[in-house]
C-alpha cells in the first residue's frame, strides 16, 4: 500500500502535540490520510519547495518511534526522514532555546550487567551527511538560531535530575552528547534498515535535564524550543532538494538508462517510432 502519487515526500516525525503544531504551521494544503493499521499523517506542501511533507505525531519512546517509522516508510516511500522536537541539554554551553542537530544518535541502554558492574555496549547511528550539510548551510543565515552539531543521546527516561545515577552514567559513557531525548535512535534505526534513507534528528533545547525542568517547561520553554527546531527543519528542506528524477523535482528529465535487457525511457519525449533490438544472450 504505497503512495507514489505524493512523491517527492519527506517524512517529518514528532512525539508531542506542541512539536507537531510547530511543524504544521509551516505546511500548506494539508490533507489527513489514515494507514490501514490506524496511524494518521497529514500530507501537505512546503511552500517554495518541491517537497510534499508527511507529518506524524507518534507519541513518546524509541521503540514506538522505530515501529511506527518503519510502518510509515513502507507506506509513504519518503526520500528523507526527520525527527523534530524538544530535548534536554547535557552541556553547559548548550542553552535553552538553542538547537542541536544530531551528527549521530546514541541508544544509551545497551550493555551487559556483570558482577563487576554494567559494561556499556554503545550503539550509535550517524545522521545523514547530506541533511547535516544542508543544516550547516541553512543556519548560517538564521541569526536568531544558535545551533550545535553534535551527538544526541536517546533513552527511555525523562531526565529531570542532573545528579542522578542515569545522568552520571550518560556523562561518563556518552560525554560528547549535547542533548538527551526519547525517540531519535528508533527513527534513525528504522530509516537505516529501510534502505539507508537520509535521516536526521533536530532538537530544540527546552530544559537542562535537571531539577529545574518543571520551571523551564512552565515558562514556555518547550514551545519556544519546538518552534526553533521547526524553523531549522524548514530551512534544511529549502536547502536539501529532492532526488533527480522525482516526480516534482526541479531537475530536468533524465537520459535513458540501461539495465539488463530493458531501456528506461521515463522522463523522455519521442516524436516518432522507437525500435528495439535484442542482441541475444551474452
Amino acid at each position: 500500500m504505497t503512495m507514489p502519487d505524493i512523491q517527492p515526500t519527506v517524512l517529518v516525525l514528532t512525539a508531542l502535540p506542541l512539536e507537531y503544531a510547530a511543524i504544521r504551521a509551516h505546511v500548506e494544503e494539508r490533507e489527513e490520510r489514515v494507514h490501514r493499521d490506524g496511524t494518521r499523517v497529514e500530507l501537505g506542501r512546503l511552500p517554495d519547495t518541491s517537497w510534499h511533507v508527511a507529518l506524524a505525531e507518534l507519541g513518546m519512546g524509541a521503540e514506538r518511534a522505530g515501529v511506527l517509522t518503519t510502518q510509515l516508510i513502507a507506506w509513504l516511500r519518503p526520500e528523507a526522514v526527520l525527527f523534530v522536537g524538544v530535548a534536554g541539554s547535557l552541556k553547559d554551553d548548550v542553552e535553552i532555546g538553542d538547537v542541536v542537530v544530531g551528527t549521530q544518535v546514541y541508544e544509551i541502554h545497551g550493555g551487559k550487567q556483570t558482577p563487576e558492574g554494567f559494561l556499556v555496549r554503545p550503539k550509535a547511528l550517524p545522521g545523514s551527511h547530506a541533511l547535516e550539510q544542508a543544516a550547516r548551510s541553512a543556519v548560517r543565515d538564521m541569526p536568531g538560531v544558535r545551533a550545535h552539531f553534535m551527538p544526541i543521546a536517546t533513552g527511555d527516561v525523562v531526565l529531570a535530575d542532573a545528579e542522578s545515577e542515569i545522568a552520571r552514567f550518560v556523562c561518563r559513557n556518552y560525554n560528547d552528547a549535547g542533548a538527551i531525548e526519547m525517540e531519535g535512535s528508533g527513527a534513525l534505526q528504522a530509516a537505516h534498515l529501510s534502505g539507508q534513507l537520509n535521516a536526521l534528528v533536530i532538537r530544540g533545547i527546552s530544559d537542562r535535564a535537571d531539577a529545574k525542568k518543571h520551571r523551564a517547561d512552565a515558562s514556555g520553554s518547550q514551545q519556544r524550543a519546538a518552534e526553533q527546531a521547526a524553523a531549522v527543519t524548514v530551512a534544511v528542506l529549502h536547502k536539501h532538494r529532492p532526488r533527480e528524477g522525482s516526480s516534482d523535482s526541479e531537475e530536468g528529465p533524465q537520459e535513458a538508462t540501461y539495465g539488463g535487457d530493458h531501456i528506461d525511457f521515463r522522463g523522455s519525449t519521442f516524436h516518432g517510432p522507437v525500435t528495439g533490438k535484442s542482441g541475444g544472450p551474452g
